[in-house]
């Protein structure tokens, strides 16, 4: 008498089944859509962030760097502008020495002066030029003045021959004269030992290290205006 029942309890609705699985399958293919419509919008989003990010850490890096913040454009767009705090950013700084020799004959007297002199010669950027950055998909572009002699700082200076003529004698003109020399010497020899293009490179490896982007950094070197 209890079978019956029973039975009824275990039949199975093949109908419902159906109907939940179209249900099911639909909500799939809705969700698929939406995703593949929705994924174009979501890849700019994600991609505009990581420009920021980037544009961002290039801001933090000139920041650490000079005090300074370069004006910084994401695609064209403006997204800081700029703001120092100093005027100039030395990169590199040499332990530079010269040595320079006078010699003038009067009336067959003859007098001579042979001075060294040690400086430390430092090498930068002027941070009142254009200093900016642009970040782009595929990479960071830098503008910048060329690097120059920033200072040039005396250490210690020696007289190593000091020789009056007999009617030809050193005034202290002359030798005012010729120590003024010392620094142009050293600056002159500091650019041409090819200070300011291991400056250019000091920058280059000092923002790579602060910024850690996979995407490459350009460095844009531009002939700074002269001072007024």
């Amino acid at each position: 008498m209890n079978r019956e029942p029973h039975r009824r309890e275990r039949r199975f609705s093949w109908p419902l089944a159906f109907t939940l699985f179209a249900l099911i399958a639909a909500l799939l293919v809705a969700l698929l859509f939406w995703r593949l419509e929705s994924w174009p919008m979501r890849t700019a989003q994600q991609g505009s962030a990581e420009l920021e990010r980037l544009g961002t850490k290039v801001r933090d890096a000139f920041v650490d760097l000079a005090q300074l913040q370069p004006r910084v454009t994401i695609n064209n767009r403006v997204y800081f502008e700029k703001t120092s705090a100093v005027a100039e950013l030395a990169t590199l700084s040499r332990r530079v020495e010269v040595e320079h020799e006078f010699e003038h004959t009067w009336a067959g007297s003859t007098k001579r002066v042979k001075l060294h002199g040690t400086f430390n010669v430092k090498a930068g950027f002027d941070l009142r030029q254009n200093v900016s950055a642009d970040v782009r998909e595929d990479s960071i572009a830098v503008q910048l003045p060329h690097a120059t002699i920033l200072g040039v700082e005396q250490e210690q200076v020696e007289v190593l021959e000091l020789e009056n003529g007999f009617w030809n004698r050193i005034s202290a003109e002359d030798l005012q004269s010729e120590l003024a020399l010392l620094p142009k010497l050293a600056r002159e020899k500091a650019e041409m030992s090819g200070l300011t293009s291991e400056a250019e490179a000091a920058l280059r490896k000092q923002l790579e290290e602060r910024i850690g982007a996979a995407k490459p950094l350009k460095l844009l070197f531009e002939v700074a205006r002269r001072k007024e």
